[in-house]
């Protein structure tokens, strides 16, 4: 185990201690009614051993009944004292699973996408489900009990020792191995329980992966290959889950054992001291009752020892989250009245662990209401590009500014709103075609909806079986590569950006679709600064402008036909579509 590390844990466990401060008066009275509790149920043994000792031993029938209705109400008291401290509990402990689930989210959605790239989604996953929960589970019962068992140990061993010291030494003897045992399980558990929720994460991680790529793994015949990588992965958990089993196992088996031996003895020693007289039936009798009354707060020790490792392990996993700085952070000035004036100065942009910049030295200026297609080979960093400019990723060299103003400047949702992207990659969410479509201006009217639609020809929706209320399935894997691109470019156009940045998002559609998609393209464009990735040449009748992007840099901007006639780099990219280059270049020489 790492040095440090339980210190570490149970820091972090600490930490999330505000989150209780909402609760506090749910906490005092959960205090409150489990330590009367534990006092009520100690005295219902002292009032049995008055009972026998009293009215039985001397045959008072009178004296029975009081101190049996005593014993009784005791009793009673004791079963509501249960039923309004678990009622209280359950307010407090689920409030506070559910504001840091809240809490979880938002941050993981204010995490740049450099942190979402490092970290497999499982693993996330599983953070703000398991280990919230068994954050919850030990301070709603673990952390309670463990303080209270703690004072019933410590009270009843006093009691112990006031009603008869030989055998209350008897039993304080046994806390020393049980002390020893403790430290020595949870020097070890927390290392074998950390292990077993990071593999859970990645069991999370492997199905996911699995459930999302399920076409491709049943295309190629490879289900087979996919069920070996989850049971190489479970088989992984399932062994690191038997080490932690086996380790607490043991230890629980002698939790279970030492009260048992301790309460063997104390009957041959106390039933000696009863026959010659050095304690009373009565006393006996108490002192057995309150000590079979510390076999729970043991056993239940290492149930509770195991949760609190647990927890710390947990709130270890979710503080790693919390204390992840981002590096994109919003500035405090908004545009009011945005022109969409896009300049890109210098611009250089290096994935972090990697050495080779994707950008270098590039400089870009698009006007209000003018279009630029950016083009360029394979790999030259045409969609890292259009990730810049709403602040997916920050550059590491020069800056961008809207309007004169850097987009560090401004505020993240007011930059997002002048700004909007497509990818080519389209992602849909598991909600109704028009929750989909209308994500960016959910306030969006019918009118609006239906000329977006009609735009990106997404009018297929029609025939849906409940037109734009039937629900998409996770990822919108029911419909079509080009129905997903269609969608989504959509609730592009529906957001009415001043700055449109398109990253190839035609790619899927047949070319009579992609030229009616081009000729609404054409009327959005004509209002908007707009920013094309274009890997067909017919994409290009879109712009106004074409920039050429090289080795990271842009080394040529120009109208079409003009770089045709005086970049050779350029003819060369599009020679592979040379049909569509003439009809281009006879479109640019108009």
């Amino acid at each position: 185990m790492r040095p440090g590390a339980t210190r570490r844990s149970l820091t972090s466990l600490w930490r999330l201690r505000g989150y209780l401060r909402p609760y506090t008066g749910s906490l005092v009275v959960m205090g409150t009614t489990a330590l009367t509790g534990v006092l009520v149920s100690i005295s219902i043994p002292l009032v049995s051993g008055a009972l026998i000792d009293g009215p039985i031993a001397v045959g008072d029938r009178g004296g029975i009944l009081p101190l049996g209705l005593l014993a009784l109400a005791l009793g009673v008291l004791e079963a509501l004292l249960i039923l309004i401290r678990r009622w209280v509990q359950a307010r407090a402990v689920l409030g506070l699973e559910r504001s840091l689930r809240d809490d979880i989210y938002a941050k993981l959605d204010s995490l740049p996408m450099a942190f979402h790239s490092h970290w497999q989604s499982g693993q996330l996953l599983s953070r703000i489900t398991t280990d919230l929960s068994t954050i919850r589970r030990f301070t709603g019962f673990g952390l309670l009990f463990l303080i209270i068992n703690i004072l019933q140990l410590i009270v009843v061993t006093v009691l112990l020792l006031h009603l008869y010291q030989p055998l209350g030494i008897v039993v304080a003897l046994v806390a020393v191995p049980i002390i020893w045992l403790c430290m020595s399980f949870e020097r070890r558990y927390v290392t074998v329980s950390r292990r077993v929720q990071d593999e859970q994460g990645d069991v999370a991680t492997e199905v996911e992966e699995s459930t999302l790529g399920v076409r491709i793994i049943k295309s190629f015949g490879r289900g087979g290959h996919a069920y070996e990588k989850f049971d190489r992965r479970a088989s992984r958990l399932h062994d690191s889950q038997m080490a932690k089993v086996h380790l607490a196992s043991r230890f629980w088996t002698f939790l279970e054992v030492l009260p048992n031996l301790a309460l063997v003895a104390v009957l041959l020693l106390g039933a000696r001291a009863v026959g010659e007289g050095d304690l009373t039936l009565g006393a006996l009798v108490a002192f057995i009752t309150l000590m079979l009354q510390l076999v729970w707060p043991v056993a239940a020790l290492g149930v509770i020892l195991s949760m609190a490792q647990e927890a710390m392990t947990a709130a270890d996993r979710v503080v790693e989250i919390f204390d992840t700085e981002s590096e994109i952070v919003g500035g405090d000035r908004e545009l009011e009245h945005p022109r969409g004036h896009l300049r890109l100065e210098g611009v250089g942009f290096t994935f972090p662990d990697a050495t080779d910049p994707v950008l270098h030295d590039l400089d870009l200026e698009v006007l209000p209401g003018e279009t630029i297609a950016v083009v360029g080979a394979t790999g030259s960093g045409k969609t890292v590009l259009t990730t810049l400019i709403p602040r997916l990723y920050d550059p590491t060299a020069g800056r961008i500014t809207i309007d004169g103003v850097d987009i560090r400047e401004l505020t993240l949702p007011n930059l997002r709103q002048v700004v909007t992207t497509a990818f080519e990659e389209p992602t849909l969410f598991s909600m109704s075609a028009r929750e989909n479509v209308t994500l960016g201006r959910p306030d969006a009217s019918e009118a609006d909806v239906r000329e977006a639609l009609e735009v990106a020809q997404a009018t297929f929706v029609d025939g849906l079986p409940w037109g734009l209320g039937t629900r998409i399935g996770e990822q919108g894997m029911a419909l079509s590569g080009g129905q997903r691109q269609r969608l989504a470019l959509a609730r592009a156009i529906l957001a009415r950006p001043n700055i449109l940045v398109l990253d190839d998002t035609l790619s899927a559609l047949d070319v009579h679709t992609e030229a009616l998609v081009e000729q609404g393209l054409r009327r959005v464009l004509a209002d908007t600064t707009g920013i094309l990735v274009a890997h067909r040449a017919s994409t290009l009748l879109l712009a106004d402008r074409v920039a050429l992007l090289e080795g990271g840099t842009i080394t040529a901007v120009g109208r079409h036909f003009d770089l045709l006639a005086t970049v050779p780099a350029y003819r060369e990219l599009l020679s592979a579509d040379a049909d569509l280059v003439d009809a281009v270049g006879r479109e640019g020489a108009k």
